[in-house]
C-alpha cells in the first residue's frame, strides 16, 4: 500500500508540473490538467492516504473523553511529585 501511495503522489506531482508546462502554451489545456490533477488528489489520493494512516488505530485514543482526561491528570500529577 505504501508503494501505491508513493506512486500516486509522484504521478500527481508530475501531472501538476505538466499542467504548468502546458499552461505556458495553451492556458485552457494547462488549467484543465492542473484541475483534474487536484480533483484526483482530493477525491482519490487523500482518502487512500488517510485510510492507510488510520488503519489499525483506535479513535478513542485521540479524543478527549473523561477516561483520557483522568489519565492525563494522573500522569501530570505523578511527574510533578
Amino acid at each position: 500500500m505504501k508503494n501505491i501511495i508513493s506512486f500516486l503522489f509522484i504521478l500527481i506531482i508530475l501531472s501538476i508540473c505538466t499542467g504548468f508546462y502546458y499552461k505556458s502554451f495553451d492556458e485552457e489545456l494547462g488549467n484543465k490538467i492542473i484541475g483534474f490533477s487536484m480533483l484526483f488528489m482530493v477525491f482519490i489520493f487523500m482518502p487512500i492516504f488517510i485510510y492507510n494512516s488510520w488503519k489499525g488505530k483506535k479513535l478513542s485514543d485521540y479524543t478527549f473523553s473523561n477516561e483520557n482526561l483522568q489519565k492525563m491528570k494522573s500522569k501530570s500529577s505523578k511527574s510533578i511529585k
